[in-house]
């Protein structure tokens, strides 16, 4: 059974070893409204996060608020973000996201779970990466580098990323909710899963996985 304090140990060692911030971590940084992490988050999805920080930028220079966003035209918007994939059904979600923000919301971002899954295009990963880089709150944010390291770990045995946001919440302790998503993007980018990296290493008796490889 998985302890307790090695998924801490680990998330530890990631933290410390980090060599630079994910692209959701790079907003938080840029000290980015809500806004713009919603809007931002809600891009970033199926896409690579070098072509995602550019274009969002590029939106944001011509549709600096909720309400020039809103009121774009759908041409516009796509030929701004087309270089991400998905630009036709993104505009759209962005979109209606931005009307809601602007009229229902006051233009105000909701800081709830709840709330924030009334958006077009905002799912359990997208609201949990605004509750936690926008608003700092404890969330697990669940993308496939979350899902699949914690499974090659050994944390978790899952088949949905939904699965695996429920199961880290009962092993990890509140205090470290915020510390999954970007130590193990980060840690998810830069590494060949399937390799086994950590056959060797730092972390090497922390996963289930390649301790199985290398018997």
């Amino acid at each position: 059974m998985v302890k307790q304090k090695d998924i801490i140990d680990v998330l530890r060692i990631l933290k410390r070893h980090q060599k630079k911030s994910t692209m959701l971590g790079e907003f938080s940084e840029r000290d980015y409204s809500p806004y713009r992490i919603l809007i931002g988050t809600i891009l970033s999805a199926r896409a690579r996060d070098e072509v995602t920080m550019p274009v969002t930028d590029a939106l944001f220079r011509r549709y600096p608020t909720s309400h020039t966003l809103a009121h774009a035209r759908p041409k516009d918007v796509q030929r701004i973000i087309r270089r991400i994939g998905f630009f036709r059904q993104k505009t759209k979600s962005i979109m209606s996201t931005a009307k809601d923000i602007c009229g229902k919301y006051k233009d105000k971002v909701p800081k709830t779970l709840e709330e924030l899954m009334k958006l077009r295009g905002v799912g359990r990963k997208v609201a949990n990466c605004v509750l936690v880089y926008a608003f700092g709150k404890s969330a697990i944010p669940v993308d496939t580098h979350v899902h699949k390291l914690s499974n090659h770990f050994g944390w978790v045995k899952t088949k949905t990323p939904e699965q695996t946001e429920i199961a880290l919440m009962r092993l990890i302790p509140r205090q470290y909710w915020q510390d999954v998503n970007d130590t193990l993007v980060a840690h998810g980018k830069s590494i060949n899963i399937r390799k086994h990296p950590h056959a060797t290493g730092l972390l090497k008796s922390y996963c289930k996985t390649c301790r199985k490889v290398t018997k």
